[in-house]
């Protein structure tokens, strides 16, 4: 039996829902498979973070050099795990040349513009009354307990401020006095008001829920296996579940593009990197907003009946084993900044661990290719996929209609690499 549609998605993430979302609401009918459940990658269990404060692109100036630092500490933030890789090693030479200045003056205010787009169409969807996913737009704090940590988290605030974002700069009292109800060691700290948060994997599922009501065919548990194609265009997806007919295909599934795409001859320099998570019951002191411990790379956010800590990059390959020395280095720094939240105190929900795309300039790839005419591909958001989902659903919709994109797609060109 072959499945038809006008738009086919591959990836069930809140990239593929969203680029469903959107085209569905251009009167397209669409189908979704995903290799598994709906939200079951890193759309899951991530910070819940939408941050237009994270506009400095992961390639940066001085962040090889952190991670080769790190490279044999198995608890440190930025870990690159010590094997013989060539596609890993590509990646690492193509990383390297993108960590310059020049390259962030560039990217940083078009990550501002696709954050803050984003920004606003979450906030559509928090109006509407059949979406509920936790959002709240209450900002974001870092906090710094080394003056190191907090004159580079000053410097970098600054950067912020030059490009349109609000700041505030804060003294541990202006700390306290925001998050009056819990205590918080730091030496200083930096609040960016225009951030929000929600819980990830409510709003995708929330939105597949929706987007099924309202046509969309979504098939679980289906794995995409290869392609056939003629004269320029993919014409039949093979997977687990049968076969796919479509006009349009779009990949988007983040860390597993890779090697979907190569049975098209196409390579993406994507590698996944791996991000933990620890869900807790809700403890009675527990912060308003989410913040991030700074020197120690770890998110906190208050999500609903639920706290969340996460952090760690692990640069591992496809691995999806739980690293229990990454995890309790995440758990070890919540009570050094927060001495009223102890998490072996507090009653364990989940555990969890997602991989990240990552591409070498720490931007994504959103278009289509020279090679194939009706092929778009949306993956590579590294760590702000969550944050730049609906964006990147209303361009992929864009793309796909063959309509100019509301915002210039040049930087995110999927042949930028050659």
């Amino acid at each position: 039996m072959k499945h038809e549609s006008e738009v086919l998605i591959i990836g069930g993430g809140v990239i593929g829902i969203c680029s469903a979302y959107y085209l569905i609401k251009r009167g397209r009918k669409v189908v979704v498979v995903d290799k598994g459940e709906i939200c079951s990658g890193s759309s899951y269990g991530n910070a819940g973070l939408v941050v237009p404060s994270h506009s400095v692109p992961l390639a940066a100036p001085g962040v090889l050099s952190k991670g080769l630092k790190w490279m044999f500490d198995s608890e440190s933030p930025f870990y690159i795990k010590p094997r013989f890789d060539l596609e890993l090693f590509k990646w690492l030479w193509k990383f390297r040349s993108a960590c310059n200045e020049r390259h962030v003056q560039k990217a940083m205010p078009f990550i501002r513009d696709l954050s803050f787009a984003s920004l606003q169409l979450y906030e559509e969807f928090a109006a509407q009354n059949d979406l509920e996913f936790g959002f709240e737009k209450q900002g974001m704090l870092m906090v710094f307990k080394t003056e190191k940590g907090l004159k580079d988290g000053v410097e970098e605030a600054y950067l912020m401020q030059e490009i349109g974002l609000e700041v505030k700069i804060l003294n541990p009292a202006e700390i306290q006095e925001l998050e009056p109800n819990i205590r918080i060691n730091a030496i200083g700290g930096v609040f960016y008001p225009q951030d929000a948060h929600l819980i990830p994997a409510r709003f995708v599922r929330e939105l597949a829920r929706h987007i099924e009501t309202e046509g969309a065919d979504i098939h679980t548990n289906t794995e995409v296996l290869g392609f056939e194609t003629s004269n320029r265009k993919l014409t039949t997806v093979k997977t687990t579940r049968g076969d796919f007919v479509a006009d349009e295909v779009v990949l988007a599934s983040g860390s597993w593009s890779p090697g979907i795409a190569k049975d098209l001859q196409i390579k993406l320099p994507i590698q996944p990197a791996k991000g933990y998570s620890v869900t807790v019951e809700r403890p009675e002191k527990c912060p308003v907003r989410p913040l991030v411990l700074a020197d120690a790379k770890v998110a906190v956010t208050p999500m609903g009946e639920t706290l969340r800590f996460a952090g760690t990059l692990e640069m591992a390959g496809l691995d999806l084993s739980i690293n229990k020395r990454r995890v309790n280095a995440i758990l070890k720094a919540v009570p050094q900044y927060l001495p009223d939240i102890r998490p072996e105190n507090q009653q364990l929900i989940e555990i969890w661990r997602g991989l990240r795309p990552c591409t070498p300039d720490g931007l994504p790839f959103l278009g289509r290719l020279s090679t194939y005419d009706n092929l778009t591909i949306a993956a590579g958001h590294a760590m702000i996929g969550l944050s730049l989902g609906p964006i990147t659903g209303k361009l992929v919709s864009q793309v796909v209609g063959h309509e100019k994109p509301e915002i210039d797609l040049t930087m995110l060109k999927v042949e930028r690499f050659g």
